[in-house]
């Protein structure tokens, strides 16, 4: 599995470039040194770790995603169940609900994707 963690200056670079990509090199040059008053040098430097990881490519002075947000957060959480509760979802839905109840709006939207996985529908 690919080392997808991230320190919080990679998540805020990656949610910038997530934001905007397709972006030219240049133009991401341009909103690092507004957003964050990176010089052109660590703007690379942090693409180039990224490209590394293989979470995004820059091809032909295009950057790109290879992985969208929502599926970095998928293998993300994955990695964080397996790591914490040895894969087992059920025992992280019991520690993440140990403290404070599930909402009735929270509960509907589980058992919603709970029906989907399994392939019925809710009504």
């Amino acid at each position: 599995m690919q080392d997808y963690q991230l320190g919080a200056m990679e998540t805020r670079f990656a949610d910038l470039i997530w934001a905007h990509a397709p972006v030219s090199s240049g133009e991401l040059v341009k909103l690092c040194a507004a957003e964050f008053k990176w010089k052109k040098s660590t703007t690379y430097t942090m693409l180039r770790r990224l490209c590394e990881r293989g979470i995004f490519q820059n091809q032909g002075g295009v950057v790109s995603a290879l992985l969208s947000k929502a599926e970095f957060q998928a293998v993300q959480s994955e990695r964080f169940v397996e790591e914490h509760f040895g894969g087992s979802l059920p025992q992280f839905l019991a520690a993440f609900t140990a403290l404070e109840k599930l909402s009735d709006a929270e509960i509907e939207e589980l058992q919603r994707l709970i029906d989907q996985h399994r392939g019925g529908s809710s009504c």
